[in-house]
């Protein structure tokens, strides 16, 4: 082989080395930081969504995206704590669930693109100033539904169990969503000839004075307004009304899945397969600014039936008939 074929052999194959080089190289891995309340959602119909929903656009858990998660349990310093974790992982992006959490990750950084799911009023919370047109890191999904959904979860259990006459209110009223909630439900109840008594539960350490007001009152029947302490507690308090034979409307189907009596409220699955995708998008390049904040479209009425006949109810054929789904 003469010298000249050698240098261009060599060379050649100098410039196809590292262009073989760059194709073998791994794709990125990225990393998204995950804050909610309900230590059990991973394993629900609202957390698989998820994570199918990421794979679905391109990402898949444990090989080309690791999800950090951490879980405040309705806790404000705690969520001040884990968004500080995640800030300091500097994940890529932060899924937050729950007012608690969002306004946690929205003070904790402007940098770290921010998607916010399960929050009732982004904007009177001061989350957002606009959901067409959000500003800076943030963007996701709110709860923001009418509070006329709170009336229509009222009037749902009076014509499932009509014999009603003073409910017990699991409410917040720390909450801005749940004094939105209030200032419906009152005037509604008023209508509906029925009383209501309003229990505070902010936290678990609330569960036992709430289950001794209930008792001490008289209340009939529970009706929980949408709040993270409602979900986080959702066992507790279904454990609570079936063994004291009350009926029971929940916010959230995952406490009729757990045994509770009935739900009326937004898809929680949906709402977290949404904030796949605008995580997904995020990953790709959007800037959080660009991605208007999603208001749900679909909400659901699900009625636990062995529940109902357990304690000794006959939801009544006209209401089963509007149940989006009837749980045997």
């Amino acid at each position: 082989m003469r010298r000249r074929e050698f240098i261009a052999i060599v060379g050649g194959a100098a410039v196809a080395w590292p262009l073989a080089a760059r194709a073998q190289q791994p794709a990125k891995l990225y990393r998204l930081g995950f804050i909610g309340n309900d230590p059990t959602i991973p394993t629900q119909t609202a957390g698989k969504a998820f994570i199918e929903a990421l794979a679905d656009n391109g990402f898949v858990e444990g090989k080309n995206i690791v999800i950090e998660r951490r879980f405040a349990e309705s806790n404000a310093q705690r969520s001040a704590e884990y968004v500080a974790e995640l800030v300091s992982l500097n994940v890529d992006a932060i899924v937050a669930s729950g007012a608690n959490n969002i306004l946690a990750a929205k003070h904790a950084t402007d940098k770290i693109p921010i998607v916010m799911v399960n929050t009732f009023d982004p904007v009177g919370l001061g989350i957002v100033s606009n959901l067409a047109l959000p500003e800076g890191n943030i963007t996701g999904l709110s709860t923001q539904v009418s509070p006329d959904l709170a009336g229509k979860s009222l009037e749902l259990l009076i014509k499932a169990v009509p014999s009603i006459s003073r409910i017990a209110v699991l409410t917040n009223r720390n909450l801005t969503q749940d004094r939105l909630q209030l200032e419906v439900l009152e005037p509604a109840a008023r209508s509906l000839n029925v009383a209501l008594n309003l229990i505070d539960l902010r936290a678990r350490s609330d569960l036992e004075g709430a289950f001794a007001a209930i008792q001490r009152d008289g209340s009939d029947a529970i009706l929980g307004l949408y709040n993270g302490p409602i979900l986080t507690n959702r066992k507790p308090i279904v454990t609570f009304a079936n063994e004291n034979r009350l009926p029971a409307m929940y916010p959230f189907v995952e406490a009729v899945e757990a045994g509770g009596l009935m739900s009326y409220g937004a898809t929680r699955a949906e709402g977290m397969r949404r904030a796949a995708i605008y995580v997904a998008k995020i990953l790709k390049g959007a800037k959080p600014s660009d991605l208007p904040i999603e208001q749900p479209t679909q909400f659901e009425f699900v009625i636990n039936l062995k529940t109902a006949r357990s304690l000794g109810i006959d939801i009544p054929p006209s209401v089963m008939l509007l149940a989006d789904r009837l749980v045997e």
